[in-house]
């Protein structure tokens, strides 16, 4: 089969050992670029052809399949000089989209198929089928969280070949304790929260910061375990706004800079609350609202209620969404290493012919498992093992063959 390339020029794509397909989905993450030079050096070293599908899904639902058509913005044919460029850098090079071909609203499909497809939403995977035959791809690696791959799951149960890579900075894909993106999403929370704490001691006020965190908390949790906050809430706990004003208030007592710090997950919901906290109204494909803005409620809240617990005197709060600053720039030493291996284990399962396989890591070994783990279920914090309810902590017992980030196993 052949296919345009950036340079608009044709090249062939049939090798003696076959073609792969990688694709990155959802959000960005750093250790993205790292995973596709993994794959890519060691498939062109084991005699396949790599080509890099563009925009996640949605290169393969906007491809034209005309050998003439200029196809450069949906595939590109991977070589060791890009990737190797690449490979240092965060975020990906192939770029991403939330885009969920069974699921695809009429606004949203291609203009050659849009006299095909005319239901408000449309299932456009025979398009997409018929769109990897076309480009010759024997496999397909999708590297994403549990919305990307629950498509790459889908194509399984049609035949097509497909091996997995998790990646999520809420390091919530079920079946792995490690999702590429958590480490460098931990690291700079970490360092983010230090830096702020510069200007709340200077003023001794409260420092609100909202971190990601849709269904899991591990990305707060794991930073205050580290002692980078005095508290934190996670959406796995409901929590009381007047609770938690408390607590703040006698850290911020105890403190000889007066000041006190409360990491909040973006998925946190207080007691009074119905919902959490959205940005609008719109969903994207997958069902998903943009969250955001329960660390603004919480930091209003949180100075009205503080003269009940301070002699009557209200703290005022800064209040910080870390956001992007999490998931941008370079990826860190674990994020740079735990791709290489993710890529290298995919190649060992494609060269087996081991296919609707996740990589993962488990307890402190690398593993595969079956693709259909991510399907119906969520990974989440273990409240009752790992999250003091009431002191807004997190809690543990022991490390003893615990994996390497403690409270990220599912036991």
């Amino acid at each position: 089969m052949r296919v345009k390339n950036v340079a608009n020029t044709s090249v062939s794509m049939k090798s003696k050992k076959g073609t792969i397909g990688i694709l990155t989905g959802g959000g960005d993450v750093p250790g993205l670029n790292p995973a596709i030079r993994a794959v890519t050096f060691r498939a062109l070293r084991e005699g396949f052809e790599v080509i890099g599908i563009r925009r996640g899904w949605a290169g393969l639902v906007d491809l034209v399949r005309d050998q003439h058509a200029d196809n450069s913005d949906c595939v590109q044919v991977l070589t060791q000089d890009q990737v190797n460029r690449a490979g240092r850098t965060g975020g990906t090079f192939l770029h991403s989209s939330r885009t969920r071909p069974s699921h695809l609203p009429r606004a949203a499909i291609p203009a050659h198929l849009r006299e095909l497809y005319t239901a408000e939403i449309n299932d456009l995977t025979p398009e997409v089928l018929k769109n990897l035959e076309f480009l010759g791809i024997d496999y397909l690696i999708p590297i994403g969280g549990d919305d990307t791959l629950s498509y790459g799951r889908r194509l399984h149960q049609e035949g097509v070949k497909i091996v997995a890579i998790p990646k999520t900075m809420d390091n919530d894909v079920p079946g792995t304790d490690y999702c590429i993106g958590f480490s460098t999403c931990v690291t700079r929370t970490i360092e983010l929260t230090h830096k702020l704490r510069t200007s709340a001691g200077s003023h001794e006020r409260f420092l609100v910061i909202e971190v990601f965190g849709r269904y899991a908390g591990f990305t707060a949790l794991l930073p205050a375990m580290a002692g980078a906050v005095d508290r934190c809430v996670i959406p796995e706990c409901e929590f009381e706004i007047e609770h938690l004003t408390e607590l703040l208030c006698e850290d911020r007592r105890n403190n000889p800079s007066k000041y006190a710090v409360v990491l909040i997950s973006e998925g946190a919901q207080l007691k009074d609350q119905s919902e959490m906290v959205f940005e609008g109204q719109e969903t994207d494909q997958y069902g998903h609202r943009k969250l955001g803005g329960v660390g603004d409620r919480i930091a209003e809240r949180l100075k009205e209620l503080s003269p009940k617990f301070n002699h009557q005197r209200r703290v005022n709060v800064i209040n910080q969404r870390l956001g992007y600053l999490v998931r941008c720039g370079e990826p860190d030493a674990i994020d740079s290493i735990v791709p290489m291996a993710f890529g290298n284990l995919a190649l060992d399962l494609i060269i087996s012919d081991s296919f609707g396989r996740l990589v993962c890591l488990r307890n402190g070994c690398y593993d595969n498992i079956s693709i259909e783990s991510i399907s119906g279920r969520k990974k989440v914090v273990d409240v009752q093992k790992y999250y003091d309810a009431d002191r807004l902590r997190p809690k543990y017992y022991t490390f003893e063959r615990q994996p390497l980030f403690v409270m990220t196993s599912e036991g």
